[in-house]
C-alpha cells in the first residue's frame, strides 16, 4: 500500500478566525487573489500620515479595492454608492427646485410648496443617513465573479473593515499598542442564477497598521496584498484559520 500523502497547508494570517455556514469548503476551485501576480511597476507609492488612523484605514480600504478588482478576480458592485448618490442628488434637486419656486412666487402662495419641498428634503437626507448606517455599515467592497468549472457558478464576496483602537493608549507609540486594521469577509458560491447555494463561508482577521506602514507612512503594498489574499482564499476554501 502506498504511504499516505499529506498536503501542505498555507500559512494563516495573524489573528484570524473563520466560520462556515453552508459547507466547509468551496466545491469548485476558482483562482484566488494570490494566484494572480501583480507587477511591481503597476503599484503607485502610497504615503499617508501614520499618526492618523482614519488616513491609514482609507489607504488600506482603497488598496484592498484595487487588489481584488484586478482582471480575472472580482467585479466591484457599487450598489451602496449608487443608492447614496441617488438619494443625495435627489435631495439637492428638491432643495434647488423649492428655492427657485419660492424665489419666483409670492410668499403666501409659495408656502405650501416650500413646506412640501422642505419635508421631502428632510426625508431624503434622513433616508440617506439611515441607509449608510444600517444597510451599508462598515462594508467597503462587494464583488461578484462568474466562473466555469464543469458548470457556470457565481461567486460573491462582501468585505467589511474597521479600525480596532488600542486598549490602553501610551505616550510612546509602538507596534504592541498600535491600532489594528480588521476585516470581516463573507464568501458565497452559487449556481443556477443564485437559486442553488453551494457554499457560504466567513473569515475574520486583524493586523496592526504598523505591519503595513513604515515610520514615514509609506505603505508596504506587497505585504498588505499578501495578507488580504490569504484571508480571501481562506474564505473561498472554507478553512479554519
Amino acid at each position: 500500500m502506498a504511504p499516505n500523502e499529506t498536503s501542505k497547508q498555507p500559512s494563516s494570517p495573524q489573528s484570524a478566525t473563520s466560520s462556515r455556514r453552508a459547507s466547509s469548503a468551496s466545491p469548485e476551485k476558482p483562482p484566488g487573489p494570490l494566484s494572480i501576480t501583480t507587477v511591481p511597476s503597476e503599484r503607485e507609492t502610497i504615503k499617508v500620515n501614520n499618526a492618523n488612523a482614519t488616513d491609514l484605514k482609507n489607504a488600506c480600504d482603497d488598496a484592498l479595492k484595487r487588489y481584488l478588482s484586478r482582471p480575472n478576480l472580482f467585479k466591484q458592485i457599487h450598489l451602496h454608492t449608487d443608492v447614496k448618490l441617488t438619494l443625495g442628488w435627489t435631495s439637492v434637486f428638491v432643495a434647488a427646485a423649492t428655492g427657485l419656486y419660492g424665489w419666483k412666487t409670492e410668499f403666501e402662495q409659495a408656502k405650501p410648496v416650500v413646506w412640501a419641498g422642505f419635508i421631502l428634503y428632510a426625508i431624503l437626507t434622513t433616508l440617506q443617513t439611515l441607509y449608510a448606517y444600517f444597510v451599508e455599515g462598515d462594508v467597503i467592497f462587494v464583488g461578484r465573479r462568474k466562473s466555469f468549472c464543469k458548470r457556470i457558478f457565481t461567486e460573491k464576496i462582501t468585505i467589511s473593515s474597521r479600525t480596532i483602537p488600542v486598549s490602553s493608549p501610551t505616550p510612546t507609540p509602538s507596534p504592541s499598542n498600535a491600532p489594528s486594521y480588521s476585516l470581516n469577509i463573507t464568501y458565497l458560491q452559487s449556481t443556477s442564477g443564485g437559486k442553488s447555494l453551494l457554499c457560504k463561508n466567513r473569515t475574520q482577521g486583524s493586523q496592526e497598521y504598523s505591519a503595513f506602514f513604515d515610520e514615514k507612512g509609506v505603505m508596504a503594498q506587497e505585504i498588505f496584498e499578501r495578507w488580504v489574499g490569504e484571508l480571501v482564499e481562506a474564505a473561498m476554501e472554507g478553512k479554519s484559520t
